[in-house]
């Protein structure tokens, strides 16, 4: 690499993918997996569609990598990752029906009392209603609030970052958490503050 800046770093990766070093891409994909999961999973809800829509935007990547600016690779491919998820719960949403903001919590709520009459063990019933209670939260936050959430919290991404990422100000971003986490402490309570929130 030609030093510690991230830029600089995607520049030369971006440069070598470019010229047909499969390596160099696929440094990309390890270093932006992360992030464009959280994007994809913010919009989407699901980890398996949230990866069906990071395998695709990667793919759109390598295929139109002349098109970005190699200092703002990141940039570039998150922009990827949420138009592709948009287009992606467009479509599911022609498929099923109503969209996972527009469900309403008692329903949903519901729904995974049902599906666990069956029963089975007490740590699996915890962690799945941990699981379905985390997705319902999330589930009721904005799209932008779930992103810059998972953003943060997940990824480990700064505000600088995000903004640029999602096209906000630094205060913007800063905002969107704030107000996300108010929400999942609202919906779960303090306890899911202090074991699931960082900060």
């Amino acid at each position: 690499m030609d030093d510690g800046h991230p830029d600089i770093q995607d520049a030369s990766l971006v440069a070598r993918a470019r010229g047909g070093d499969g390596v160099a891409f696929e440094a990309l994909v390890r270093r932006y997996y992360r992030a464009a999961f959280a994007v994809a999973l913010g919009q989407l809800g699901t980890a398996m569609e949230a990866e069906d829509v990071c395998q695709d935007a990667f793919l759109r990547a390598l295929e139109r990598l002349d098109d970005c600016d190699p200092a703002r690779f990141g940039a570039w491919l998150l922009s990827i990752v949420r138009n592709r998820a948009h287009n992606y719960r467009a479509y599911l949403a022609l498929r099923r029906g109503p969209d996972l903001e527009s469900v309403p919590a008692t329903r949903a709520g519901a729904a995974r009392v049902a599906g666990r009459e069956g029963g089975g063990p007490p740590r699996d019933l915890a962690r799945d209603e941990l699981r379905d209670d985390l997705a319902e939260a999330l589930g009721a936050l904005s799209s932008i609030q779930r992103e810059v959430l998972l953003l943060h919290d997940l990824d480990g991404r700064r505000h600088r970052e995000i903004a640029e990422a999602l096209d906000l100000s630094v205060g913007m971003s800063r905002y969107h958490l704030m107000q996300a986490r108010r929400r999942m402490r609202e919906t779960l309570g303090d306890e899911y503050a202090e074991e699931y929130l960082n900060g």
